[in-house]
């Protein structure tokens, strides 16, 4: 089975037709850093068609500086292939035509999104290969080896958010402290607090899908102002894609009623997290290889080495499902957000739910992923893990557990802390065996340089608890 497909000549003149046809001056172009946060540029039409030539001609420069800093631009001291050390060059991007899609609400200005290659000798103008920095290109090396596996991941996103009565400037002016949520109460699936956001509620359903994003289902969560929205299932770099696009397509959106939505991972003890749960299953092209009538359960001797790969090796991608020092506040018992890396046969209190069904629904759902994950990262993990299962045919040795977490009372709890899964991370020879030395060096001295920064930070918790008693 081929590697995903660049777009063909017939698809390419009709993409490069529509943008000659668009009555926009200019062309939104955009890449993903290491947070996942989308970084890019306006370019003037004459521009694009420049950028838009096929290698080696074509493609635009794009600093490597959003590889090499932090969600909030601050460069990290202790990165090697990009850094002050090497002068934040400018990277070669490369536009992905397959990804065109038109902005409904700022105007309909094509757009696109871009990775990032090298020179594979080192010098420019010879043969070029991903750039191993790059989130987009390190799910395409997770995605070439499932190819050369014989198996075409499948995947679908689902994101849990809350949504605050707030702007940039009235957040600034709160100094960060109690966001004003836009409904109050815990009201899960309620048809009444959907009603109260209508405006916004309606323009997610409508919008959303004109940029390329289909939305299965969306609907209220428990907790004040919280949605959760299903992204329909696709092959894993336009699930990938789908679901990057997304965050930053509700933040586009909610500006203009007054509205900031946030993914963070917990915003407050008292409510529930917000989760990115991860659907997958693999196809051969033909039909979905994780269904199997006469197996357990229904599921097929794949399906089983998929999630004992999930099963023995989740743990070691730790940092790829919960990336800040936020993620861990989301792990705590009780509160939705499984713990332990169990599995079980449609159970919410599991890591790993499988979900037995028909030959078209059959998969399974990843539930550790929080929503403040980086798409591409926490999608190559995932697969990375459960393929390591099917390269190995492991085993699905331990009964699914039942209940609350009834069956799992020896498994080790899940790490507490963004350092000691970045460690882990460091270690692991199946990181680096799917991932790259490259790619784990980076986003783990990246990770250390996030826990630094909370290291270094004192909190309104540590005022409150010691600044007049102790």
């Amino acid at each position: 089975m081929a590697a995903p497909a660049s777009p063909t000549t017939s698809e390419r003149s009709r993409v490069l037709a529509a943008v000659r046809q668009s009555p926009a001056t200019r062309v939104k172009v955009a890449v993903v850093d290491i947070d996942g946060i989308l970084r890019g540029k306006f370019i003037s039409k004459d521009k694009f068609f420049s950028v838009a030539e096929p290698a080696p001609a074509g493609g635009f420069g794009f600093c490597d500086v959003v590889l090499g800093w932090d969600s909030n631009d601050a460069c990290y001291d202790n990165a090697t292939l990009t850094g002050w050390h090497q002068g934040f060059p400018d990277a070669l991007a490369r536009l992905d035509l397959g990804t065109y899609r038109r902005v409904p609400w700022d105007g309909e200005v094509p757009f696109f999104l871009g990775e990032f290659v090298r020179p594979a000798s080192g010098k420019k103008g010879g043969p070029e290969e991903p750039h191993p920095l790059c989130p987009r290109q390190v799910l395409r090396r997770v995605l070439r080896r499932a190819a050369a596996l014989g198996v075409r991941p499948m995947c679908g996103m689902e994101f849990e958010w809350f949504n605050f009565s707030e702007t940039p400037q009235s957040w600034a002016d709160k100094r960060h402290t109690h966001p004003t949520p836009i409904t109050p109460g815990m009201f899960g699936y309620s048809m009444l607090r959907a009603s109260h956001g209508q405006a916004f509620f309606n323009a997610l359903l409508d919008e959303l899908p004109r940029f390329g994003i289909p939305i299965e289902a969306l609907h209220t969560e428990t907790g004040p102002g919280v949605y959760e929205a299903a992204i329909a299932f696709g092959g894993a770099l336009e699930s990938a894609d789908r679901a990057a696009l997304f965050k930053t397509a509700v933040k586009e959106i909610g500006l203009r009623f007054g509205i900031m939505p946030s993914f963070m991972a917990k915003w407050s003890a008292a409510y529930p997290g917000c989760s990115g749960h991860i659907h997958q299953s693999l196809s051969d092209g033909r039909r979905n290889l994780f269904h199997d009538p006469k197996g357990r359960h229904g599921m097929s001797a794949l399906f089983e080495s998929y999630v004992a790969g999930q099963v023995a090796g989740m743990m070691e991608f730790g940092p790829m499902v919960w990336p800040t020092i936020n993620s861990y506040k989301r792990l705590v018992d009780g509160f939705w957000a499984p713990v332990k890396p169990t599995w079980a046969i449609d159970n919410r209190t599991a890591s790993f739910r499988v979900i037995p069904g028909s030959p078209k629904s059959t998969r399974l759902e990843t539930r550790c992923p929080g929503s403040d994950v980086n798409p591409y990262l926490a999608m190559a993990a995932v697969l990375a893990a459960g393929l390591h299962g099917v390269e190995r045919k492991l085993k699905l040795t331990a009964p699914p557990i039942r209940g609350s977490n009834e069956g799992a009372e020896n498994i080790a709890r899940a790490p507490r802390s963004l350092i000691e899964t970045t460690r882990l991370f460091r270690d692991s020879a199946i990181a680096r065996d799917w991932l790259g030395d490259d790619f784990v060096d980076h986003f783990a001295a990246s990770r250390d340089w996030e826990w630094r920064q909370w290291q270094d930070g004192v909190t309104d918790w540590e005022l409150k608890r010691y600044f007049e008693i102790i």
